[in-house]
Formats: structure tokens, sequence, C-alpha cells
């Protein structure tokens, strides 16, 4: 990179033609100009479209009072720029599922949510009667999202929304996401200033986005305002809420750690080769705890999932593991959630098989494992170098197929056998 390119007298005259030199200096010199399309873009899109949605021009000009451009905010681009590559991503390596159940993290939140589950004894139960689901969830994912309310929320959310929506590589959902902001604002649950945000615009404790704050925010404390950045109660009646629009079944488990033998495939894997509890028994699958399964989940649906392959702890989850997956779209975080749940309300103890070292890979290579397996005929999900459920289960597949001892998981062995 040229530096300093802009301090010879001769060139400033040059200065638009060697931005591409330049990028650093080019982007400070236009940021005057950018926060200047802002200001337009949020007078002739946004407040047309607010205003036919309800919105005042009081509400309106309280939220963006005094809002700027947050440049320091990922996946911006700015007006006339090309995304950046995701090259640098795709090298990025992967982990051992096991760090995502750091014990100390693990502990302070297990430890927290009992104190909370006494103090909340009397709404838990009344919310787990109305809606069905059981306080300790609730309370797990209280304390996954915002730490039970102490994590800090500072963004201002319309500087967040307001600068995705404008400059970013989600430009049209974050637009959406702005509009619902307004609307929230709007309804008066609480002022424009108040509306915080994570850095992705995720609202208040229970972390919504807006848009979901629309349908699922919910009144827990009966004071005619949804407002999850202050009320625990509403905080915790709107996780409630939630869950059970997605679907929640009331009276069933999240799931189980379980013990599967070597007879029994890890390639069964997925939320698509579900079977019945008590099928899964016929297949030599226990409990790790050595207790029978409880009698009304025998009759129920239930589904493999093995994080790590065979390389650390199995589980025979439920449809509402895959509720908890709603809330967000990743295994480890509906594990963790029900982990934690355990521990609040049966003092369970960490799981029973310890993680493997597995992970450390690239992503990359784990991509170039993905193609090879999609030539041979697997369905992988997709080549994105993440090892989901597809990729491990048919990386067992490719292992029985091959004579190999299945593992279900990307080892660095594999990188030149899966070309």
């Amino acid at each position: 990179m040229v530096r300093g390119c802009l301090k010879n007298p001769v060139l400033l005259a040059l200065a638009l033609a060697l931005a591409l030199l330049c990028p650093q200096e080019s982007s400070a010199q236009n940021r005057p100009a950018v926060e200047s399309q802002f200001r337009s873009w949020l007078e002739q899109t946004i407040w047309p479209k607010s205003r036919a949605m309800g919105v005042s021009r009081k509400t309106f000009d309280a939220a963006f009072a005094g809002v700027t451009l947050d440049w320091d905010l990922p996946d911006l681009v700015s007006p006339g720029s090309k995304p950046q590559t995701t090259k640098a991503q795709r090298q990025a390596e992967f982990g051992s599922p096991g760090a995502y159940f750091n014990a100390k993290t693990v502990g302070s939140t297990t430890e927290t949510g009992r104190q909370m589950a006494r103090k909340h004894a009397k709404l838990l139960t009344q919310l787990e009667a109305h809606y069905g689901v059981p306080g300790h969830i609730l309370l797990a994912i209280w304390g996954r999202e915002s730490g039970y309310g102490r994590v800090a929320i500072k963004y201002n959310a319309f500087r967040v929304l307001g600068t995705k929506g404008f400059m970013s590589t989600r430009a049209r959902y974050f637009t959406d996401e702005l509009l619902a902001a307004l609307q929230i604002a709007e309804a008066g649950h609480v002022a424009p200033q108040a509306i915080k945000s994570s850095w992705a615009g995720a609202l208040g404790q229970p972390q919504f986005m807006p848009t979901n704050f629309l349908k699922y925010a919910a009144d827990g404390d009966g004071d005619g305002k949804d407002d999850i950045w202050s009320s625990e109660a509403d905080t915790l009646a709107s996780i409630a809420y939630y869950l059970a629009q997605h679907g929640w079944v009331k009276g069933r488990d999240w799931g189980f750690e379980i013990t599967l033998p070597a007879s029994a495939s890890c390639a069964l894997e997925g939320p698509d080769q579900g079977r019945k509890i008590r099928d899964w028994t016929t297949l030599g699958i226990t409990r790790v705890s050595g207790k029978p399964f409880p009698a009304n989940e025998m009759q129920g649906d239930g589904f493999l999932m093995l994080p790590a392959g065979r390389n650390g702890p199995a589980f025979l989850v439920t449809p509402n593991f895959y509720v908890l997956k709603a809330y967000n779209m990743s295994d480890l975080y509906a594990l963790f959630i029900g982990h934690i749940g355990d521990r609040i309300a049966y003092g369970a103890k960490d799981f029973s098989r310890k993680w493997g070292k597995v992970g450390g890979l690239y992503r990359s290579d784990v991509a170039a494992m993905q193609r090879a397996l999609e030539k041979k005929g697997h369905d992988v999900g997709g080549a994105d170098g993440l090892p989901g459920f597809k990729t491990r289960r048919s990386i067992g597949r490719w292992q029985e197929a091959t004579g190999q001892t299945p593992t279900c998981f990307p080892e660095a062995a594999m990188k030149g056998k899966l070309r």
C-alpha cells in the first residue's frame, strides 16, 4: 500500500485518480459525502416508508437525532464500492465443539440462573402454566443472551440498523429491521433513545431483532408495555411466547445425553432420520445416567445428534431441541441451552463423555472434503467449510463404504483421501 501519497501538493489535484492507490485516505476524504447521502436516504426512503406504517414525524426525528453512520461495524459496503471477498473467512480454522462449553461460562451461567430461579419462582411457574415452556429453559436463554440482563447493551439501535440498512451486504434485511424499530418507538414501549441493541441490531435482554419484537414481545409484569430492556418479567415472558409460538411441545424434554454403542451407526444423525425413542433403545442406546427414558418420551420422536461425531458426547434430542434452534440456528447453542437448563433445574454435571481433540482444520480444507463427497453423491448441505450434521454423517457413510471405522467428523488424515 502507498502511504502518504496525498502529502505532495502536486498529487492533491489527482486525489480521485489515486483513490485506488490510497484507499484509506480516499475513504476518509469521502466520509462526509457518504454521511450526506445517508441523511438523504433517511429522508427520501426511510421517512416515507415509516410514515406509511404509522410512524409520526416526532418519533422519526427523535429516533435519528444525532445519529451518524457507524463505520466500525462489520460487513459494510460504501456506496459505489464492492463487497470484500470471503477468502480470509474460508481460511479460518474451526475449533472443537467443546470450546463452546467453557467451564467458567457454564459455571457462572448456572449459578446465576439458580439465583434467578429463586427470585422469579412465582413468575416462572405462571409462565410455564400459560406457555408450556419450563422456567429453567427460559432462564438458560436469558443467561446466554445477556447474562441475565447484566451484560451492557450499549449500541443505539437506530445508528446500527440505519448504518446496516444504508450500506451493508444485507441492506434490504436491515432496512426492514430499521422500519420495525421505528414502529416499536412509535408504540411507546420505551423512548426512542432507550432502544439499545447489540452491534448486530438485536434488542434488549432477550436479543430480539425488531421484527421478532413486533411478533413475540410480551408484557410479563402487567404494566401495558413490552419492555425487554429493563423489565425482567417482560424479558422472560417474551422468551416463553417466542418458544411457544415456534412449537414447543409441553411435557417433553429437550433431549438426553446417551451412550452410542459401536453397533449403532453414527451416520444415523439428523433431524430427517428420526424414529421413536423406544426404537432407538432397540439399537442399544441408553442414557448415560443409567436411568430409563421417561415413559412419556418413549412414544415420541427422537433424533441422534453428534456435534463432534464419535469424538465427543452423544445425544438423543426431541423436537423441542429444534425449537431452541429457532432462537439461534446453531446445534451448539441449543445444546448449551438444554445443558444449562438441566444444571439449573436438576443439578446436572458436565457431560459424561469428554470432547475429543478435534477441529483446527482450515475451513477451506473441510470445504474441499465436502466437494469431494458431493462428487461421490453425498448431500453435505453445501461446501461451506463447516461440519454440520449432513457433512458429519456423509463422512460416516463414506468411511463405512470404504471399510474404515466411522467417526463421522472431518480429520486431517482425510485430506489426502477425500479429493
